[in-house]
């Protein structure tokens, strides 16, 4: 019997990286290959005339999963009755502008934003924030957000785990999906922590510590998590634009996995409503290791040893988390 449609939000609709991201949301590489949609596509009035352009694309694609598409700048009629959101949309950081700037700018977007979800989503909507700062913006949705749970909120920290992935895999010669488990701490910044002390690789079908077959901790220590933290700024130095096609396929990985669960044994990086686990601040969100199972809930990855050196990394991006907030709600005005 053929499954009902689930009605799914993409906001920043016009933009680069919802470009990308809707070919594989339409084509069923995130909901499940027999999972018809119905999407939403928000975005701001300047930018509905490209937006109708994308629509036309979509069409042509003559995608069997979609069953209706619904254009709009009106967020009632984007947040009526969604299952899933990808909130892309944000305002980008211009020549000049701080971060405290950039955050009063994505306060308003994200409370707005909120409180649509608030009023017209359903309430098991799961909400991926995508746009930056990811972490505060999406503590900001949840707050403004009340009757929805605060763990149905989460911001994107999985371009950054895709990236750790692929430069280990890179540098052992084994396929980026022969590693796993490596984990990106705190914020989407450039305090995040990537963390490759607990990651496995397999190699030739033996799963092995990756520490033990790079043998080389002034790497991890180092070069690995410098090129992490600053990946996204060295896309943009050599292309001239932002990273969308990496950020678009994390953002399906990273909603794909919450709707299906993860694989036995692995567990991936989500920034999530933080209870305190790991003593790293609480009430805000965090990007820990989750696992998620196919009631679509995540838990935190319990009991895994953290050394002198990863303490002092998570404690840094997890007081800048804190700052973050302090700035974003000296600027709410409820």
């Amino acid at each position: 019997m053929a499954k009902e449609p689930i009605r799914v939000l993409v906001t920043g609709a016009a933009g680069q990286i919802a470009y990308s991201l809707l070919f594989s949301v339409a084509k069923g590489d995130v909901f499940g290959p027999d999972q018809p949609v119905i999407l939403h596509l928000l975005d701001i009035p300047p930018m509905m005339g490209v937006l109708e352009g994308v629509v036309m694309e979509l069409m042509d694609c003559a995608f069997s999963l979609v069953r209706e598409i619904i254009p709009t700048c009106d967020e009632q009629q984007a947040f009526n009755d969604i299952e899933a959101a990808f909130l892309v949309g944000a305002m980008p950081r211009k020549e000049g502008m701080e971060r405290k700037d950039l955050l009063a700018a994505n306060v308003k977007i994200f409370k707005s934003q909120g409180k649509a979800l608030d009023q017209f989503a359903k309430k098991t909507v799961k909400v991926l924030v995508v746009g930056n700062p990811a972490n505060t913006n999406a503590f900001i949705c949840s707050k403004y957000a009340p009757s929805i749970p605060k763990e149905n909120f989460s911001a994107m920290t999985r371009l950054d785990q895709n990236r750790a992935q692929s430069q280990i895999a890179f540098r052992l010669n084994v396929p980026a999906n022969n590693v796993t488990n490596v984990i990106i701490w705190g914020n989407h910044s450039s305090t995040q922590f990537p963390d490759a002390s607990h990651a496995l690789v397999n190699v030739n079908g033996t799963i092995k510590k990756v520490g033990d077959c790079l043998n080389d901790d002034a790497y991890l220590k180092g070069e690995f998590i410098t090129t992490v933290q600053k990946r996204g700024a060295a896309v943009i130095a050599a292309r001239k634009l932002s990273s969308a096609m990496s950020a678009a396929k994390a953002a399906c990985d990273h909603m794909r996995d919450w709707w299906n669960g993860t694989t036995e044994g692995q567990f991936v990086s989500m920034a999530v409503y933080s209870d305190g686990s790991y003593n790293v601040p609480a009430d805000v969100m965090y990007s820990f290791p989750v696992q998620i199972g196919a009631d679509r809930q995540w838990k935190i990855v319990q009991g895994l040893e953290i050394n002198d050196f990863a303490r002092q990394k998570m404690d840094l991006t997890g007081q800048e988390l804190k700052q973050e907030k302090e700035d974003a709600l000296s600027v709410c005005q409820d």
